[in-house]
């Protein structure tokens, strides 16, 4: 498949699926190539003119005073790179640097960067051939950008470097991958370097990524939720839609519409609907709808600025052809990513938190009603015991890691660029906490399936059901202990590979 890029209608879904995915390819949008001949034109025509522009004809940030020969600009853009490859840290993930590729490729299509489309071609045709720069984590204080992390990734298409080869699953040097794929390697005219590096597009990389994840995972919170409700016994009164048109959230509404139809038809629900010395349920289950609506009503709010930024032009200066005007702003300053990033890491910590806090209820003799530690052998058998603590572990980090990114700043560039989002750093945080989540919730579905089996021969809902038998079918019943890793392991995978959520969704149609 082939994805085509104009600057304009980059969607989330179609990002993700092509950066994790190494044999999909991209290709520019012909409208694209016009917009940026349109702009180079101008940049042209300023240079024969000695236009003073910043970072065409001056230094960058506190050198912006300093004016640079006409003979020395392709030295200008060559240095910017080399200067600002300053990176640390372990390599960012593979689709992570596919992402930022698109990213940077559709940001410079929209045709206000002034850059040749045959510099934008060069990068077309370096993801084409499966090549993904090595490039350093740390670095990036989010304003101008990702200043750091580009100058890495262009670095590699200049021949320096290390390229990571997909077709191989080797990396080796920059220089010698750019020859066995009959690729020169990439030189700089004016603009052109600054064109590449100023703009968001790490963090931005990262807030498409999770996002795409994020909404899922609140579906599958939904899911896991009403397996505890099944495993515990517990009441689908709470998810009744009256109580939610009351204060009529969208998510929360969202939220208890699942329960309802995940719950609907349960065998282990009506055996108690009568008679349960009961009242109400804990918060954890009684004001789920509440607690994963707010969650994804926080979800939503990010998704919608994600599907900006994508589809916007953030560097620095900008060119308007049509006025024949080049503007010196700040677009790059990731602050809207940052604040984002760091409600998304609130919002996905929450969904955790309150899920450790079932799997706590399952293995808690005295508050479940079921077997201590849902093991008939207790004392010998630990049964989920440590599963819990794993749980718990987890959300435990997912607090410090919540803390925002965001209310930081540091100066840089000696007080010229005195404001700095953080906002790699707070989408670095979310990247774990996310993945944090995933295994608790895991560990929560792992936990009710072994909760319900103690209500046999009592059936679960449509949707519980679906998801309790996908569970067995890859982890069954705990009777004697054994390696709870490798349990948690398999959850993991139905979970992240989609298994969960699709089988789910085909049982009981769209969740909300």
């Amino acid at each position: 498949m082939v994805l085509t890029l104009n600057g304009r209608s980059l969607t989330v879904e179609a990002l993700t699926a092509t950066a994790t995915d190494v044999t999909r390819r991209i290709r520019l949008a012909p409208q694209a190539v016009a917009a940026m001949k349109r702009s180079r034109a101008l940049v042209e025509e300023w240079l024969k003119n000695d236009e003073v522009i910043y970072g065409v004809t001056t230094g960058f940030g506190e050198f912006a005073n300093v004016r640079i020969p006409f003979d020395k600009i392709e030295t200008l853009q060559r240095n910017l790179i080399v200067s600002h490859a300053a990176g640390a840290g372990d390599p960012l993930p593979h689709e992570v640097v596919r992402a930022m590729m698109i990213l940077r490729i559709n940001a410079l299509a929209k045709g206000f960067s002034g850059i040749r489309p045959s510099t934008v071609q060069f990068i077309v045709s370096f993801f084409n051939a499966g090549l993904i720069p090595v490039v350093p984590s740390q670095g990036s204080v989010g304003s101008s950008g990702d200043l750091v992390q580009l100058s890495h990734m262009v670095l590699t298409m200049m021949g320096h470097g290390r390229i990571y080869d997909s077709r191989t699953g080797r990396t080796a040097p920059a220089a010698r991958l750019l020859a066995s794929r009959k690729l020169k390697p990439l030189r700089l005219s004016a603009k052109e370097g600054l064109a590449l590096i100023n703009g968001t597009q790490m963090m931005t990389a990262f807030a498409a990524l999770i996002i795409h994840e994020a909404q899922q995972l609140a579906k599958l919170a939904d899911i896991a939720c009403a397996m505890s409700v099944e495993a515990l016994k517990g009441t689908d009164k709470a998810f009744d839609p009256r109580i939610h048109a009351l204060r009529p959230y969208v998510g929360q509404q969202h939220a208890a519409r699942n329960l309802l139809r995940l719950m609907k038809g349960s065998e282990i629900r009506e055996s108690h609907r009568h008679g349960d010395d009961r009242v109400q349920d804990a918060y954890s289950l009684r004001c789920a709808p509440q607690v994963h609506g707010a969650s994804r009503d926080a979800l939503a709010y990010v998704a919608d600025k994600v599907a900006i930024e994508i589809n916007s032009a953030n560097d620095n200066p900008l060119i308007f052809p049509d006025e024949k005007e080049h503007l010196e702003g700040g677009n790059f300053h990731g602050q809207p990513m940052a604040l984002a990033m760091d409600f998304a890491s609130i919002a996905l910590s929450e969904l955790a938190n309150i899920s450790e806090r079932r799997t706590e209820r399952m293995v808690n003799g005295a508050l479940s009603r079921l077997p201590r530690f849902l093991t008939r052998n207790g004392g010998l058998n630990s049964g989920l015991m440590i599963a819990q603590y794993t749980a718990a572990s987890l959300v435990s980090e997912n607090k410090v890691l919540a803390h925002p990114a965001s209310v930081d700043s540091i100066p840089t560039s000696a007080n010229q660029e005195d404001h700095n989002s953080m906002g790699s750093i707070a989408a670095q945080k979310c990247w774990r906490i996310l993945h944090n989540a995933q295994t608790v919730l895991a560990i929560e579905m792992m936990t009710a399936a072994q909760g319900i089996d103690f209500h046999a021969p009592l059936a679960c809902g449509k949707g519980t059901g679906t998801a309790y038998r996908l569970i067995r079918s890859v982890i069954p019943h705990l009777d004697e202990d054994r390696i709870l890793h490798d349990d948690i392991s398999a959850a993991h995978r139905l979970l992240k590979d989609g298994t969960i959520l699709t089988k789910v969704e085909k049982a009981v149609g769209l969740l909300h």
